[in-house]
């Protein structure tokens, strides 16, 4: 009896920290909570090395800002910077004074004036465009991606990468630790050998060690010369060229950016080294001048666990609250927290046209599950979502009415935006947005859509399937 009193008293001890600690998280309370429930004990230790506050590492978080500080009054003093809503050339904007103070003040990164950017809708073109701008180079180049793979593409940008490194271009390389942990040490010795600086964001071991296994580098970036940059939702591998017969058809939206905007890629990939490598990036030409050609106002958004703001979260409630005409979304994973999904119901129930694109065929079942446990709620309040066939959609969009699109890395899910580090590049002007508008048509031309009386005769087996994913969506 003693022994049971024991493992009782240590049970209530265990569901006592979880629910002080995530008293301000109660979604992430329940979530720890079910799971300690289903394998006490040994939950508590998944949480105690899992469910670490990134935000309570000040020495981290403290990294990054003087980096930036360092460098902004130079950086503005070459850039067209858009500081009052009067400059902006999308008419659209004029009065929209609280989304325009929203955008400014979330991040460190201004609305810029002088861009020019190309948006590709598949695979091949993107990397075509990345390996072209990086035969290029002439002083460095920067990449960053959550998934490396040793396989054909992969192959192609190691070879890109000797390449220039034997010319004497410095070339350096970020992956996530988790994302990458498949890539060969042969693959990244070779690398290392032809003079590529090679470094893991948080590798899976430390990461555990150090109780930040739940925070990944989710960012997707490629830097030539400071005058170039790529972002989106593209990792390095062959099943981004739809290579993979089990996910077929590979959509995804990636961008390529000359002019302001590529400081703030370039700002934060410095940021992102220096938390993988431990070292400041300071030599000369890494933000040169460049000559205007483009006229495009873009804006870079980062966030992740290590900044004051959740800013990509914030940036979509502010945009779908504003919205008078329409709200488009294309992600892979939708699992929106409690203030995303208001949004939505409200903008929905207000006439607003909302409607949400995801996958058919996912590569994960559970995150599909905890996906479709918002479906019927939002489609009652008159949200449509549709399911691509083509094949596998990854791409991340967000369009509202004709004041933004976005593109970038960040899924409209609760791990993009409170625990990965995560980017987006907005688009304020009406030929991007006109072009991601075409590509959504073009997708829900490829995709069904979900009809209400349907999907609300699915079997019992299912909804209680989804309800066990819900409860759990906070960690997914």
């Amino acid at each position: 009896m003693i022994w049971l009193s024991l493992l009782l008293v240590a049970f209530i001890f265990q569901i006592a920290t979880i629910l002080v600690l995530e008293f301000r998280n109660p979604g992430r309370a329940v979530a720890w909570m079910l799971i300690l429930f289903a394998v006490p004990f040994i939950g508590f230790v998944l949480y105690y090395f899992v469910a670490q506050d990134y935000k309570k590492r000040r020495k981290l978080r403290r990294r990054g800002s003087p980096l930036f500080q360092e460098m902004k009054a130079k950086l503005w003093q070459q850039t067209e910077i858009i500081d009052s809503i009067e400059q902006m050339k999308n008419k659209d904007f004029q009065g929209q004074e609280r989304l325009f103070s929203l955008l400014t003040g979330l991040s460190e990164s201004p609305i810029t004036g002088c861009n020019e950017t190309e948006i590709y809708s598949s695979g091949e073109p993107a990397f075509h465009a990345m390996l072209e701008s990086m035969y290029r180079a002439r002083h460095h180049i920067h990449i960053e991606f959550y998934i490396f793979r040793d396989d054909g593409i992969g192959r192609q940008f190691k070879q890109a990468m000797m390449e220039k490194a034997s010319q004497g271009v410095k070339v350096r390389l970020i992956c996530d630790g988790l994302g990458s942990y498949q890539l060969p040490q042969a693959f990244v010795k070779e690398l290392e050998q032809a003079g590529v600086e090679v470094y893991f964001f948080l590798p899976p071991l430390i990461a555990m060690l150090d109780r930040r296994v739940n925070y990944r580098n989710h960012r997707k970036i490629l830097v030539v010369d400071g005058q170039v940059g790529f972002v989106g939702g593209l990792n390095i591998g062959d099943d981004y060229l739809g290579l993979y017969e089990n996910m077929g058809y590979w959509r995804d939206t990636h961008l390529r950016i000359s002019g302001d905007a590529v400081y703030d890629l370039q700002r934060t990939f410095l940021g992102d080294w220096q938390l993988a490598s431990g070292s400041l990036l300071s030599e000369p030409g890494l933000f040169p001048e460049h000559c205007c050609e483009g006229e495009e106002h873009v804006q870079i958004l980062t966030s992740g666990p290590d900044q004051h703001w959740d800013a990509i979260q914030e940036m979509c409630f502010g945009a779908i609250a504003v919205a008078k005409k329409r709200v488009w979304i294309t992600s892979p994973y939708f699992i929106p927290d409690p203030s995303i999904y208001a949004a939505l119901k409200t903008a929905a129930v207000a006439g607003v046209e909302v409607i949400v694109l995801l996958p058919y065929h996912s590569d994960s079942r559970l995150v599909k599950l905890a996906s479709l446990s918002y479906v019927e709620e939002l489609m009652q309040a008159g949200v449509r979502f549709y399911e691509y066939t083509k094949g596998f959609v990854h791409a991340k969009v967000l369009i509202v009415d004709d004041l933004v699109g976005t593109v970038g890395t960040a899924n409209m899910d609760m791990r993009s935006f409170f625990f990965n580090f995560e980017m987006l590049a907005l688009l304020f002007d009406r030929e991007p947005i006109k072009r991601l508008e075409k590509d959504f048509l073009q997708d829900l031309s490829d995709s069904r859509e979900i009809r209400q009386e349907e999907f609300m005769a699915r079997p019992r087996r299912q909804k209680g399937a989804e309800l066990v994913a819900r409860l759990l969506s906070p960690l997914l």
